[in-house]
């Protein structure tokens, strides 16, 4: 999942936007990237570290047969709260883990849903954000991304 800037629907015409570009009903624009062509935007990580994170996501999905789905972002006030209200919107909620960071909150949320809450204990969300809050603390959320998969992914008992 991504997050963009939030700007009133009404700042923006939907007619004065680039193809395979829309407003949402929450007024950010959101657009499509197509394969093979370099990213334009100033983005906050590099292709090298999205492939990273792009691969752990993948083997740990693979490995464990639990979807794991990350969210960089702002998680409100409440940062609980406001992963409690993501997690729902996250590709197969039931069967997934997702791995919540606020970075101006500093701030790890983890949550699990309900056909894995068996394999994916308090225990194994721990390890998570041990490992994820170690590489954070040097400034590097990929990283802590990867390692809390990898460890997570280990930690889960097979299906």
């Amino acid at each position: 999942m991504a997050s963009g800037d939030l700007i009133p629907a009404s700042a923006v015409s939907a007619d004065n936007l680039p193809v395979g570009s829309v407003v949402t009903s929450s007024g950010r624009i959101s657009g499509v990237h197509r394969v093979g062509e370099p990213f334009t935007d100033d983005l906050p990580f590099t292709t090298d570290e999205l492939v990273r994170l792009d691969d752990a996501l993948t083997e740990g999905t693979r490995k464990t047969k639990v979807r794991f789905n990350a969210y960089i972002g702002d998680l409100g006030a409440d940062t609980a709260a406001g992963a409690d209200v993501l997690f729902p919107t996250t590709p197969e909620a039931e069967r997934s883990v997702l791995i919540a960071v606020s970075p101006n909150q500093r701030t790890v949320e983890i949550r699990s849903g309900r056909a894995v809450s068996n394999r994916v204990t308090d225990r194994v969300a721990q390890l998570g954000a041990t490992a994820a809050v170690s590489s954070f603390g040097d400034g590097d959320l990929i990283d802590g991304l990867v390692s809390a998969i990898r460890v997570m992914s280990a930690a889960i008992a097979s299906p």
